[in-house]
């Protein structure tokens, strides 16, 4: 590889001190949508055997072989407990999840995710080609937002066990646990092994600084919802860990994407000469300390689409730096995953400055933006993916059939209107409040103030103002699911009540 392959196809040929970085977008995000989310997690922490691209063909496998029974009026499996026609009609009504309108025409399998053997023949991202692996980018956020790889693991297994049905769980759920795996694919349930380039973690220097990291505050919530599964059925609690997943992948995304900007910022100044000195400098330009992603009530996608567009430049910029310097033999040999990394690669640019001045790297950078201008503009490509996978994923779920159009409860987004056009702003769902509420006041005994929920939502870059709260659908939302308790003796004079005070203290 070299600077010419890197030229003639910039987003496929990244330098492999780029993608081997703790920091790097991996994998690289796609469509997807809270149930997929939960499905494609299944299969990546307990069905080690099991392919993202074979689960659109396991759906039609089981759907061709239910309608073959049908038409022949033959017997179902003989571990199953329901007739075929029966088996039919839940996996057609009781678990069926509305398709986009841009799919009423298509015939596949998509279900509610309740039960991991579910996940086996419905979730994927695709019904072709070859799908991401949303549960994969699960996994990397859990040990990059623990403190070290024995907590991560620790955290890992433990939501293994919670996600795998039980005699904890509720009796539809353990049925259909059984009758799932009678009908679809045989696969034993077992955590599986973690890769070791997956088992990545932020440098203990940069952990113990961090003000601001969602995936650490991700662990801290996925823990909370864990220690509330029994306080409610399978099917409540499957809906309260997607709402923690919508808001915790995207905005993980985004702080990435906002990280690698900063980095560029660093390296772009470092070729002028200037740029940070040392680790303590380079830590506090790199890692954002009180960004705002979102605003509560305010649109979304535009801040998102600026952040994309952001990381797009930076990605050509940081590996055209990269390429350059080895092509003129002097290679960066280092790490860009951690303050100290970036610092010595700053400081390796501006030794070689005049160098890379002289080989014109400032130029050929300019070319290269100006020819992938509807690339960085997110027109197509990676960045369109980006805002594709953050809409889907936090946004309401559009239905084709309008009488299923309140399935989805969990949002992070919704339409300012009914029209088509009208754009998308921040407002949690009913199960997305009484989610990160329930996660506000883990571990604490009693109610607390109506601005502990606004630190929360900070935590993963979304402000909200709490004298707003009280007169917004937010302090609806709380009054309605009967989650705060007016008083003007409060702050704001709202007071947040725990909605499972049994797990408060756990």
């Amino acid at each position: 590889m070299s600077w010419e392959n890197f030229e003639a196809a910039p987003w496929r040929n990244s330098h492999d001190t780029y993608t081997k970085s703790t920091l790097a977008i991996t994998p690289a995000p796609e469509y997807a949508s809270s149930e997929v989310l939960v499905a494609s997690l299944y299969r990546v922490i307990g069905f080690q055997d099991v392919k993202e691209g074979a689960v659109p063909e396991a759906g039609r496998k089981l759907e061709q072989s239910v309608k073959k029974l049908r038409d022949r009026r033959q017997s179902p499996p003989a571990s199953a407990t329901l007739g075929v026609d029966t088996w039919n009609t839940v996996l057609h009504g009781v678990l069926e999840s509305p398709k986009l309108p841009n799919q009423s025409s298509k015939r596949f399998l998509q279900v509610t995710p309740l039960a991991p053997s579910v996940a086996l023949f419905s979730g994927s991202a695709r019904l072709s080609s070859n799908p991401w692996s949303p549960g994969s980018l699960i996994r990397r956020m859990v040990w990059l937002g623990s403190k070290d790889k024995d907590s991560a693991f620790t955290l890992w297994k433990d939501l293994f066990e919670a996600l795998g049905v039980n005699e904890q769980d509720d009796a539809f759920a353990r049925w259909l646990e059984q009758e799932a795996l009678a009908w679809g694919i045989d696969s034993p349930w077992a955590l599986a092994p973690v890769p070791d380039l997956e088992i990545t973690s932020l440098a203990t220097e940069d952990q113990e600084h961090l003000l601001f990291m969602p995936a650490r505050q991700f662990t801290r919530d996925i823990r909370a919802i864990i220690q509330a599964k029994a306080s409610m059925t399978r099917r409540q609690w499957t809906s309260m860990l997607e709402a923690i997943l919508r808001l915790a992948t995207v905005t993980h995304v985004a702080w990435l994407c906002d990280v690698q900007a900063r980095t560029w910022r660093c390296l772009s100044d470092a070729v002028s000469g200037a740029g940070p000195l040392g680790e303590q400098a380079a830590r506090a330009l790199v890692f954002p300390e009180n960004p705002q992603y979102m605003v509560y009530g305010g649109k979304a996608l535009n801040g998102l689409k600026d952040l994309a567009s952001s990381y797009l430049a930076s990605r050509l910029g940081i590996n055209a730096l990269l390429w350059c310097l080895q092509d003129a033999g002097i290679p960066y040999e280092g790490s860009i995953s951690s303050s100290r990394g970036i610092a010595d690669f700053c400081q390796h640019v501006r030794e070689n400055a005049p160098m890379l001045s002289k080989l014109g790297v400032a130029s050929k950078i300019a070319e290269l933006r100006d020819r992938e201008a509807r690339a960085l503009s997110c027109g197509k490509g990676i960045g369109a993916n980006l805002l594709e996978f953050a809409r889907h994923v936090l946004g309401k779920r559009q239905t084709a059939v309008q009488l299923l159009r309140g399935y989805d409860q969990g949002y992070i987004l919704k339409k300012a209107g009914t029209s088509a056009s009208s754009p998308w702003i921040v407002s949690l769902g009913p199960v997305a409040v009484l989610s990160f509420v329930h996660c506000a006041l883990a571990g604490m005994a009693g109610p607390r103030s109506i601005h502990r929920l606004g630190q929360h939502l900070a935590a993963y870059g979304i402000t909200v103002d709490r004298h707003d709260i009280g007169r917004n659908d937010l302090g609806h939302q709380l009054r309605m699911l009967g989650l705060v308790l007016d008083s003007p003796d409060a702050e704001s004079g709202m007071l947040l009540l725990p909605p499972f005070p049994a797990t408060q203290n756990t």
